[in-house]
């Protein structure tokens, strides 16, 4: 039998992964639905209204032959208004934004300082360049420190640095710094904002948002449909030039079928209906982490937490008995994190007594 041996090691190292259709009665605290925007039944009435009378289903090729419709360029007008970006191209997903963003981007004679917890699709698409220097995690003292280290070795065309707005497996907030070392060395930043968008700032924008940080020319954020937007895709936003650049290059823009009608409809939909609501959505997250600080003592930067164990089996353990009282954990296992860790997402979704009672399996 094929790869027998290999399926064999996962499984004695409780790392073998499976597909589970989990009940509903389950109270979720794995998922990405940062917002509570799964469930929201009037979101989907409103984008199948603008789908179901547009003359086609599906978008039929990539946005560069005959894909790209009205509702594509609505969508990523929408998106660089409400952040201060001049451009926004649309993709399938955000691992193929990553793909797109690196293998494009960087070229022979430059560099990329990517920080060393930066999620899987980018360490992926590091393969596929050359020049590539991992800083330690979140720490902006070793990234200055290593600019100035290769730069003195060789002089590169161009710097890039590539950091998440919420690292997804920590919840950690980017610090502020790397833009001010971004314009210091005249860098270009990619910031990843796939678990940022929608969760930080007065207007639940990200990164740049929390920070009240101006957007400059080298300044690139990346998000995702699939988290606090309740759809699916992915965009880039950028200068100009560089999304002009990216649309001719990249090759997931140029050789994948164009966002499907729905999820882009859907994203539209969610993400005017945050912007509406933004004040009544940051309010109540405030008041979700307040439990979680007054409960379990741990003061959240965003909506994510972590408990790490020395032991694959002991953190699996911890996760079954939380499925016995109804809740559904993240159980992160290795090589995605250097320690079995239990991930829990807080979403708006979660009343008050749900999150009392987590607090209080966790205390035990």
């Amino acid at each position: 039998m094929f790869y027998k041996q290999e399926l064999d090691l996962l499984n004695k190292n409780k790392t073998l992964r499976v597909r589970r259709i989990f009940s509903n009665s389950y109270l979720d605290f794995a998922s990405n639905d940062y917002l509570g925007l799964s469930y929201n039944k009037t979101s989907i009435k409103k984008a199948y209204k603008l789908v179901v009378n547009k003359k086609l289903n599906s978008p039929r090729a990539s946005m560069l032959i005959n894909g790209y419709s009205i509702l594509h360029k609505k969508l990523e007008s929408t998106l660089s208004k409400i952040n201060n970006f001049q451009s926004c191209i649309l993709l399938g997903s955000g691992f193929l934004a990553n793909i797109a963003l690196f293998e494009t981007l960087v070229r022979k004679k430059d560099i990329l300082f990517i920080d060393e917890e930066y999620h899987a699709s980018g360490i992926l698409a590091t393969k596929l360049i050359k020049n590539v220097c991992f800083f330690k995690h979140n720490d902006c003292r070793d990234l200055e420190t290593k600019i100035k280290q290769y730069s003195k070795d060789i002089k590169y065309n161009r710097i890039l640095i590539a950091i998440e707005g919420i690292y997804s497996m920590s919840g950690d907030i980017a610090k502020k710094e790397f833009t001010k070392i971004a314009i210091k060395y005249n860098a270009i930043l990619i910031v990843d904002e796939a678990h940022s968008s929608g969760t930080l700032g007065d207007n639940l924008l990200g990164y740049f948002d929390f920070y009240n940080i101006d957007i400059k020319p080298n300044f690139i954020k990346m998000g995702t449909l699939s988290k606090a937007y309740g759809s699916y895709g992915a965009y880039i936003l950028s200068s100009k030039h560089i999304n002009d650049y990216l649309q001719s290059r990249a090759k997931p823009i140029i050789y994948s079928t164009a966002l499907s009608a729905f999820d882009t409809a859907l994203a539209l939909v969610n993400i005017k209906y945050i912007q509406k609501n933004k004040k009544h959505f940051n309010n109540k997250l405030k008041i979700i982490k307040k439990i979680i600080l007054k409960n379990i003592q741990i003061k959240l930067d965003s909506q994510i937490f972590s408990i790490k164990f020395h032991n694959q089996e002991e953190m699996i353990k911890k996760a079954n008995f939380l499925k016995k009282h109804n809740f559904l954990v993240g159980a992160i296992r290795k090589p995605t994190v250097n320690m079995p860790t239990l991930r829990v997402i807080l979403s708006l979704k979660h009343n008050k007594k749900d999150i009392y009672n987590l607090c209080n399996l966790l205390k035990k």
